[in-house]
């Protein structure tokens, strides 16, 4: 772990490291961006980072995680917690709408009707639209009856399938 003095300056060695050795897994644990005491919420792109890197960490798939100072005051979630709100999903697993739509939102994620930004999730019949935090892209899933038929990334501006997703 390398502590830093700025975000700014964190963000400049993660693509310094990255460049003198791209074999490294370098992470950088974001900063909140906001104050102790405002009524407002982080951006939900920086949880979704944060989460990511501390699943990283937690699974011992990173090499150096820089930190700004600013960011290393902070409590971290206990591992439990990362644990709890943490779930894989592969094809021909089953699967039951009920029980994922309260997960998700017991984890903080929106129900909403398209799915944009991560921390959203959406149900339509057999079809399960969710962007998980840390991710690039959202995804797709396809049931036949409660089974995953498949998991799609899609296009969150054109709401069209990418890719099919491999385990």
């Amino acid at each position: 772990m390398i502590i830093t003095e700025t975000a700014a300056l964190a963000q400049r060695l993660v693509d310094e490291i990255r460049f003198f050795d791209p074999g490294l897994r370098v992470h950088m644990l974001p900063d909140w961006e906001t104050l102790p005491y405002d009524s407002f919420s982080p951006h939900q792109d920086l949880v979704s980072e944060r989460m990511e890197t501390l699943y990283q960490i937690s699974r011992d798939e990173c090499d150096v995680v820089l930190v700004p100072v600013a960011t290393a005051l902070y409590r971290l979630p206990p591992t439990m917690y990362l644990a709890a709100f943490t779930f894989f999903l592969k094809q021909g697993d089953k699967l039951e709408g009920e029980p994922l739509r309260r997960q998700l939102a017991l984890a903080g994620y929106s129900h909403v009707t398209q799915v944009v930004s991560p921390g959203e999730f959406s149900f339509r019949g057999s079809v399960i639209d969710l962007f998980p935090m840390g991710s690039a892209l959202p995804y797709r899933i396809d049931l036949f009856d409660d089974v995953i038929d498949s998991i799609r990334a899609f296009d969150v501006d054109t709401q069209r399938s990418i890719y099919k997703v491999r385990d």
